[in-house]
């Protein structure tokens, strides 16, 4: 009984601390609740500083001037206008009747070269000269053997002169007639030959001395003076100087399969050496060759360099640019204008340039008609002279900016 009664004094203890009081002046039986008047006030003044802070972002992006590239429109004529690229490959210079590998045609010795590498040659300019003491020794054994083989054709005709007298006389019979007949014509034979030897031995003497085929540079002496030089042989082995005619200058470029539909006879290009970057050189198509290179998928393609100079050297490294046609001759083409290819700007709404209005910019929608080089034509919505924003700057329309190079 005792236990029973001390766990209804702990229960009422538990119910009498979970009892609320009710404060003085509040309903009755209402509850305390909390006021939540100070965390209203203090979400109001943080939206009212948000809304400053936007505000004076704002002010400070249309206030502020936003550094830009510029660059200028130029309007332009129809025939001053660049023709667009269409294909580009890298190449090598090469000239149009290749190497000319002079070598010798009789044995010797190399007594000295008349030439250096890189010097300019005509056509029949020495440049080698070898031993001719044995060819000239050869011209004049067969010219001494020609003269007394003229001597003896002179004995032989008069004796057959005088056999032809003692014959009418009876003296001699027909027979040594035919003799003295045949004496002569044996003679006059070997002169005959002996001129032709003479003619041979010269033709020899004459090869000791090499002479350029052709205009060209030199550009190289393969062997030394002193060395034993003969003809004939593997590989160029009777080889003494290599030529190049630097009049006839062109690029050979091999053009992907897939590429040749942009390639045509005679049409336009252009050459720029690696060596010299800023130079480029007018060309044209001159020769497909007739079979493609079944491993690699190419054809090789030469362009003929319409005006070389002396930076162009034989085996030199360079790119070579294919061009398209000339556009019509229309008044859409007659008109263009010409601004650098990254003030170009597009979205869904189409192609457009900023343009500077004061120092501010101004969206202007344009049309393209294909590129000038580095440069695109515009054939819509900019008439020449128009300062235009260069680059990836973000804009907006009406921004204030400031041309960083000077507009």
């Amino acid at each position: 009984m005792t236990a029973r009664t001390d766990r209804d004094d702990r229960l009422r203890a538990d119910l009498a601390s979970l009892r609320i009081e009710r404060e003085p002046g509040s309903p009755a039986g209402g509850v305390k609740r909390r006021q939540r008047g100070p965390a209203r006030g203090t979400r109001i003044l943080i939206a009212a500083a948000l809304v400053l802070l936007a505000a004076l972002g704002a002010w400070r992006l249309l206030g502020r001037a936003t550094p830009v590239e510029t660059a200028r429109a130029t309007a332009v004529e129809a025939g001053s206008i660049e023709p667009a690229p269409v294909l580009s490959g890298s190449g090598y210079v090469v000239t149009g009747d290749r190497y000319v590998s002079i070598g010798v045609r009789v044995a010797g010795r190399i007594d000295r070269y008349f030439i250096e590498e890189g010097q300019s040659v005509r056509r029949g300019d020495p440049l080698v000269q070898l031993d001719d003491r044995d060819y000239r020794a050869a011209v004049a054994r067969v010219e001494a053997s020609l003269v007394l083989a003229r001597a003896n054709d002179e004995l032989a005709a008069a004796e057959l002169r005088r056999g032809r007298s003692l014959r009418q006389s009876g003296v001699i019979s027909d027979q040594e007639l035919d003799v003295l007949r045949n004496k002569a014509a044996v003679a006059k034979a070997s002169i005959a030959q002996l001129e032709s030897e003479l003619d041979a031995a010269r033709v020899n003497l004459e090869y000791t001395t090499l002479r350029a085929p052709t205009d060209g540079v030199v550009l190289a002496k393969l062997k030394e003076v002193g060395e034993i030089a003969v003809p004939g042989g593997f590989a160029g082995s009777g080889d003494l100087v290599r030529l190049a005619n630097l009049s006839d200058m062109r690029a050979e470029v091999d053009v992907n399969e897939a590429d040749l539909e942009r390639v045509r006879m005679g049409g336009r290009a252009r050459v720029t050496p690696d060596a010299f970057p800023s130079h480029h050189y007018a060309a044209e198509v001159v020769k497909l060759y007739p079979q493609v290179d079944r491993q690699k998928g190419t054809l090789k393609v030469e362009v003929k360099i319409l005006e070389p100079d002396a930076k162009l050297l034989p085996d030199m490294s360079t790119r070579v640019t294919f061009l398209a046609d000339p556009a019509p001759d229309t008044e859409q083409a007659q008109r263009a204008v010409l601004v650098p290819g990254n003030a170009l700007q597009r979205d869904n709404d189409g192609t457009y340039v900023w343009v500077l209005d004061g120092d501010r910019v101004r969206r202007a929608t344009v049309e393209t008609a294909g590129d000038a080089g580095e440069r695109v034509r515009i054939v819509s919505g900019l008439t020449g002279g128009e300062v235009v924003v260069v680059g990836d700057a973000p804009l907006a329309e009406g921004q204030r900016v400031a041309a960083a190079n000077g507009g």
